[in-house]
């Protein structure tokens, strides 16, 4: 049930010999020859285990191919994850960050290994409705407890401008599509107008994730309805927290939903809330007046869709060989269709 890594993909090989020597300068008690495997989920920063003797360490670094380094600052990840380790129980132990590109070729940092068991496209064996209700609770208890961080007390006051985040958010997320879209999809091209023109008035500023989604948890082996740990905070910012929950339920497929956008997690399972329980949840425990949640719902459709328009439109240009990317071209369309009927209907 653990998530286990596999041998690195095509083109995603790390320079064994200048890490290995890297790794006994900082590491001096390890022994051994180092292994590497690759974490094979995910699509954008890179995960790998290293085996250097008995001690096992997390890598992260920036995909091949890119250059925006604002979306793929490891400094900063691993900053907000030094800042968040000793105040909210829910994060992998940061190690070491190495600025010096002449080891991998890019910035890095290195972090605990958690055993888990992380929710991907196939439920475990025993994952029952109850079980299903348990993590689906644990997961907005999560959520809901790092939006009510002291932020300012953990130190990262400064790691972003509240006031006006959703018209930012709207405006880069537009631009992003138009840079990189390859096709006209008729919902994404609906939703950059109609939420430039519906933007909320400001509902108060936490830490966010904007990634946060069943598989970027990791669940404990001996008890599933656990969080032990979030991953993945490479967008985590200062901001509005409906619009990490409007990006949340953009990934928050439903049973009737469309197919391909299953692939996210199994919230479409028997036991897990639907989107609007889930939104009623979220606001019993936070207080949070929710009545605008059509406005972050299409948002977190749309930037879904330019999540996956921006790696799509990077596979067509030879600079990624991950074959998985190249069906993502389905998934945006898909989202694109979700938004026509958030809009006709009115619902989430």
């Amino acid at each position: 049930m653990t998530d286990q890594p596999t041998a690195t993909r095509p083109g995603e090989a790390l320079d064994l010999s200048r890490l290995q020597a890297y790794l006994l300068e900082h590491f001096p008690d390890a022994r051994g020859s180092l292994e590497v495997l690759q974490f094979p989920r995910g699509f954008s920063n890179l995960t790998y285990l290293l085996r250097l003797g008995e001690q096992e360490l997390v890598l992260r670094r920036p995909p091949f191919g890119v250059n925006i380094k604002t979306a793929h600052d490891m400094g900063r990840e691993y900053r907000i994850l030094s800042a968040l380790w000793p105040v909210y129980p829910r994060v992998p132990r940061p190690l070491l960050y190495c600025a010096d590109e002449s080891v991998l070729g890019a910035p890095f940092y290195l972090m605990e290994r958690l055993h888990g068991v992380i929710l991907r496209t196939e439920p475990p064996a025993g994952m029952t409705p109850a079980l299903m209700r348990g993590v689906c609770e644990a997961a907005l208890e999560a959520l809901v407890e790092l939006h009510s961080l002291d932020y300012r007390q953990a130190g990262l006051a400064d790691l972003g401008k509240p006031e006006g985040y959703a018209q930012r958010q709207v405006r880069g997320w537009t631009e992003r599509y138009q840079k990189a879209r390859t096709e006209d999809i008729p919902g994404m091209e609906r939703a950059m107008t109609w939420l430039a023109a519906n933007l909320p008035a400001e509902s108060g500023a936490a830490l966010i994730h904007n990634d946060f989604k069943y598989d970027n948890l990791i669940l404990d082996p001996n008890n599933i309805t656990r969080v032990l740990a979030v991953l993945d905070w490479e967008m985590a910012t200062l901001g509005d927290p409906l619009m990490d929950l409007g990006t949340t339920l953009g990934y928050w497929a439903e049973a009737d939903d469309p197919p391909g956008l299953k692939r996210f997690g199994l919230t479409y399972l028997p036991g897990n809330l639907r989107r609007a329980e889930l939104v009623e949840a979220y606001a019993a425990r936070t207080g949070r007046d929710v009545s605008n949640m059509l406005f972050y719902y299409v948002f977190g459709l749309f930037k879904v869709g330019v999540i996956m328009q921006q790696i799509y439109a990077r596979f067509q240009k030879g600079l990624t060989q991950d074959e998985r990317f190249g069906m993502l071209i389905h998934l945006i369309r898909e989202a694109g269709q979700k938004i026509e009927k958030a809009l006709g209907t009115g619902k989430i």
